[in-house]
C-alpha cells in the first residue's frame, strides 16, 4: 500500500488511505481538522467544498467518506499550501474527482456556477493578536484574512437548498458565529460539543448550518475519558483514519 511507504516520512500525518505532508503549510494536521472531516455529513453529498484546504486534510477524509461519483473542490489562499494540498491529493486513488484551487475564497466564489451539497471549512478564529512567527501562519489563523460574515457569505451563494456548511470552532468563538450565520438566513441544525476529557468543559463546537430551517440535533463528545485513553465515542468517529485504531 501507498501509505506504508509513507510511515517513515517525518513531514507530515500518515493515516490508514492515505498520507498528508504539511511541512510547507503554516497550520500542520491536528485534532480540530480531523473531527471536522470526520463529523460532517457526507450522504446527501454529490459536490462537496473545504475552503481554506491547507494540507488537504479534510478535504482528503471526505473523499475517503464519499464514492467514488462524488466531486472534492478544495480552495486555499496560500500558494505553497495549495501546491502541497495538491500533491497530497495525487498521491491517493482520489486523485481524478479530488481539485485544489489556489485562489481567494471571495474571488473563487463570484465566478462558480456550480452549487454544493456540503461546504466544510476549518477555518481562521482568532481577531489581530501577537504577531506569528510567518506571515503564512497570521492568514491561516486570524480572521483579517477570512473575516467570519465574509466566509458565510460566500458558503451562502454556493450551498444546494438542503446542503449543509459544516465548521468547527473554539467555544468562545461559537455564538457570535452563530449569531451571524442565523442573521444572513442560515439555520444551525446539528451541533456537537467537544471536551479534551470526559471531566472537563468543552472546548471546541462542531456545527453544521443549512439555508433550510428544521430541528437542532444537538450531542457532545469527549476525546478521552477517564484513563487518558481515546474515548469510545471519539474512537468510533474516527477509527477508519487513525493507523492505530
Amino acid at each position: 500500500m501507498p501509505h506504508q511507504k509513507a510511515q517513515l516520512r517525518r513531514d507530515g500525518f500518515t493515516f490508514k488511505a492515505f498520507f498528508v505532508a504539511h511541512d510547507r503549510c503554516a497550520m500542520k494536521v491536528g485534532t480540530d481538522g480531523i473531527l471536522l472531516g470526520a463529523w460532517s455529513p457526507v450522504s446527501q453529498a454529490k459536490r462537496v467544498l473545504d475552503i481554506g484546504t491547507g494540507s488537504g486534510l479534510v478535504a482528503l477524509m471526505l473523499a475517503q467518506r464519499t464514492t467514488d461519483a462524488v466531486i472534492i473542490d478544495a480552495v486555499e489562499l496560500d500558494e505553497q499550501a495549495a501546491a502541497q494540498a495538491q500533491e497530497n491529493g495525487q498521491a491517493t486513488s482520489w486523485a481524478d474527482r479530488f481539485h485544489v484551487h489556489h485562489a481567494d475564497i471571495r474571488d473563487w466564489c463570484a465566478g462558480q456556477t456550480a452549487r454544493y451539497d456540503l461546504i466544510v471549512s476549518n477555518p481562521p478564529f482568532f481577531a489581530q493578536g501577537v504577531q506569528c512567527a510567518t506571515p503564512e501562519r497570521e492568514q491561516a489563523r486570524y480572521t483579517t484574512t477570512l473575516d467570519h460574515t465574509v466566509l458565510l457569505d460566500c458558503a451562502a451563494s454556493l450551498i444546494t437548498e438542503d446542503g449543509f456548511f459544516c465548521v468547527i470552532l473554539p467555544v468562545d468563538v461559537s455564538e457570535a458565529f452563530a449569531q451571524k450565520a442565523q442573521g444572513i438566513g442560515w439555520h444551525l441544525r446539528l451541533r456537537t460539543d467537544v471536551a479534551e476529557y470526559e471531566n472537563r468543559p468543552p472546548h471546541r463546537v462542531l456545527m453544521a448550518f443549512s439555508p433550510t430551517p428544521g430541528e437542532c440535533f444537538t450531542d457532545w463528545l469527549a476525546i478521552r475519558g477517564a484513563d487518558q485513553h481515546y474515548s469510545e465515542s471519539y474512537t468510533a468517529l474516527t477509527q477508519a483514519f487513525y493507523l492505530f485504531m
